[in-house]
């Protein structure tokens, strides 16, 4: 588990954003917010009990696959946020391609563009919950004005 209190920062609002994504998104944000979750868990759970040796190819693997899934969710749905999300993660698969080829330890530079580029997938995450959110209860009431608009014409009928 990271001890920095900056990534666990970062992790405790990754993880409420996703939960937020979850609770109020539609269904391409929850999608996302899956993806990016397990992602983390894998991340956080599964690789420190691997071999040292193992664990750069299983980040690796794991920003692969979730830029690819935003990849197919992005084309599915065409959402901005989720194609900025796919690009974020696709630059952390090649930070750490990077630094997996030259084989070097990560740095002071890693650490930076790593949190950095997490936090640019965390608010497009956020962003796309929150115009979901917004759109829904714009939609909701459109909906509601129209059939109220409808009973008073059916009732002066």
């Amino acid at each position: 588990m990271p001890t920095s209190p900056i990534v666990q920062a970062m992790l405790l609002a990754a993880t409420g954003v996703c939960l937020l994504a979850f609770w109020k998104g539609g269904p391409t944000e929850r999608i996302g917010a899956g993806l990016i979750l397990a992602n983390l868990f894998f991340d956080l759970f599964v690789s420190p009990k691997l071999p040292g040796e193992l664990r750069p190819t299983l980040r690796l693997v794991l920003d692969a696959l979730t830029a690819s899934g935003l990849l197919a969710l992005a084309m599915w749905y065409a959402s901005l946020w989720l194609g900025a999300a796919m690009l974020l993660f696709a630059t952390q698969f090649t930070l750490h391609s990077y630094y997996f080829v030259t084989n070097r330890h990560p740095d002071y530079f890693h650490a930076l563009v790593n949190n950095l580029n997490f936090l640019g997938i965390i608010l497009c995450l956020a962003t796309g919950t929150a115009l979901s959110w917004r759109w829904r209860i714009l939609s909701d009431r459109a909906d509601d004005a129209e059939s109220g608009d409808d009973e008073a014409s059916v009732g002066a009928g």
